[in-house]
């Protein structure tokens, strides 16, 4: 009896060490510049009190975006990163260990839309678009859930929240789109498969159909005459996803979104 007695306070201990209760951070992976998804999300956690880390490859978009942030009082850092390398993946995360913080919201929001007709794809474009959008979010996933399955059990009943950004071509693969297809494809089933995996263990796995023009510096810069066709609010709003996602992330374990979809009033679908 004692030697079980012993063993049930060891298990417990064990239990009670292995529950991380640092303060939460966000890790933002495929932020750049504003207007759009990756920093309009990081404008929100932000505004919530909630330190927020963004992740990208342009230095100087990253510290624009993270400008407008503190200029509103909120704790923002920068990291450049290559979301497909798994080198820079994991310094990201472990730069949020050592400045004291347990990841309580990832979101994966890269994306390499490069339409073209199928038979002139070039196989290492398409390996290189895939390793990109898909092959990161693995990356990605993978380091979130290893941490966040040790946090301690937050006020809405789960761990900490995983979203990744899908499109459209996450249901279906139009003409011109196989490349952005595939692998957005292959990000919504390895979310589906998280989700499964991970939801039992209180860890929110999200996937976000962005379905339409997102009204973003890169369209903007790239379509502003098509952007404009859409009319007003044709585009998605950047602000307006990053206040969607929050609303996932902040929703109580007894009734949580896997799948979202967000689209303009005008989108057909």
């Amino acid at each position: 009896m004692l030697s079980t007695m012993i063993k049930g306070l060891i298990k417990q201990k064990l239990r009670t060490q292995k529950s991380d209760d640092r303060p939460y951070a966000a890790l933002i992976f495929g932020a750049g510049a504003l207007p759009g998804i990756g920093a309009a999300v990081g404008q929100r956690v932000a505004s919530e009190g909630m330190p927020v880390y963004l992740c990208g490859r342009n230095t100087s978009k990253l510290e624009a975006s993270a400008e407008s942030i503190r200029s509103a009082g909120g704790s923002v850092s920068v990291a450049v990163v290559d979301a497909s390398r798994s080198d820079q993946v994991l310094a990201a995360f472990k730069q949020l260990d050592q400045d004291g913080y347990t990841p309580g919201l990832v979101v994966h929001n890269v994306g390499t839309l490069s339409p073209g007709n199928f038979l002139l794809i070039d196989p290492a474009k398409f390996e290189q678009s895939w390793r990109a959008d898909c092959l990161s979010g693995f990356f990605i996933g993978q380091e979130a859930a290893r941490r966040m399955q040790d946090n301690a059990i937050n006020e809405s009943g789960g761990r900490g929240t995983i979203i990744f950004t899908g499109a459209s071509a996450s249901l279906r693969g139009n003409a011109g789109f196989a490349s952005f297809a595939a692998n957005k494809a292959g990000l919504r089933s390895i979310a589906q498969a998280m989700a499964r995996e991970f939801g039992p263990k209180r860890i929110h796995v999200v996937h976000a159909v962005v379905d339409g023009m997102v009204d973003g510096e890169r369209m903007q810069t790239a379509m502003p005459q098509l952007l404009a066709s859409k009319g007003e609010h044709g585009g998605l709003n950047p602000l307006n996803i990053g206040e969607a996602y929050w609303m996932v992330h902040r929703q109580h374990a007894s009734a949580w979104t896997h799948e979202l979809d967000l689209r303009p009033h005008a989108e057909a679908f």
